[in-house]
Order: C-alpha cells, then structure tokens, then sequence
C-alpha cells in the first residue's frame, strides 16, 4: 500500500467521519457517466476542493470560469442538498448563477423555501484550506438548512 493511500492517513479519517464528505464524494462519483472515477481514492476526489490561500493568490480571475470549477461549485452544494433530503426527505434542489466575472449565487431550496444561500465572489478561486475545512463548511451549510426546514417545514412541501 502507497503511503497516500494508507490506512492511517489522516485525510482518510476525515472523510470516513463526514457525513458531508461522503455525500460529496457520492455525488462526484454520480457525475461520472464514463467511470474515470472508479478506481480513484475518496481523498484523490476531493483533492481539487483543497485550494490552499497561497495558491488562490496564484489562480486569474480574469476571464471565465472554467467547466471544472462549475462543476466543483455544483457538487459542493448538490452534497448539501442531498444531506438535507437524508435528514429530512424533502427534496432539494441547487441553481448556480454564476456570472462571467465569477460573481453569483448558489441556492439550494426545497418547495417554496430558501434553505441554503451563498454569494459567491472570485468564483475562480473557489476551494478550502483543508479536508476539515471542506467538511466544516458543508456541515454548517447543512445545519443551517436542517434548521430551516424543520421550523418552516409547510413552506417546504409543495
């Protein structure tokens, strides 16, 4: 076995205790209609989620967003609509409107109700510092829409 793929790596451990990064991690393999994805490790799939500050200093926004950040964009928050439908069963959906210049929103609803709502600025650079900073975020962006549904659950059911 590689040390980057050990049993005892740290990274593994993360993902094996998120609830979130597994979601996002089913939800990049959903994505993948050719099976590229197949043999790749759970952390080699969340690699391009880690975009640590030095490098975003590094990445252009000039110009468009490419297909791959898109893409990116949408799985994290496909992931939180996903575990909010595991909690709760609602079905929730995610729209990206995402500018050329980067700038936009991401939200994820359920019926007639906003559960989750982000700006986003410098979308080119969207990343995290870490795997535990990847799950934190998405778990606080779950929590927020577990809550929301739950106290206006009528808004949510069409």
């Amino acid at each position: 076995m590689s040390a980057e793929n050990s049993v005892n790596d740290p990274a593994t451990d993360v993902v094996a205790t998120s609830p979130f990064l597994k979601t996002l991690v089913l939800q990049i393999r959903g994505q993948d209609a050719y099976g590229v994805y197949r043999s790749w490790s759970d952390e080699l799939l969340l690699k391009p989620f880690i975009v640590p500050k030095k490098k975003k200093r590094e990445i252009s926004v000039e110009g468009e967003v490419d297909a791959v950040t898109q893409a990116r964009i949408m799985s994290f928050f496909r992931a939180i609509a996903a575990r909010i439908e595991q909690e709760t069963g609602l079905i929730s959906q995610v729209v990206i409107d995402l500018s050329h210049e980067g700038f936009g929103w991401a939200l994820v609803f359920s019926g007639r109700l906003l559960l989750t709502v982000k700006t986003l600025r410098d979308a080119h650079r969207f990343g995290f510092e870490s795997l535990e900073h990847l799950a934190e975020e998405g778990e606080k962006f779950v929590a927020k829409g577990l809550d929301l549904a739950t106290r206006f659950r009528e808004v949510s059911k069409l």
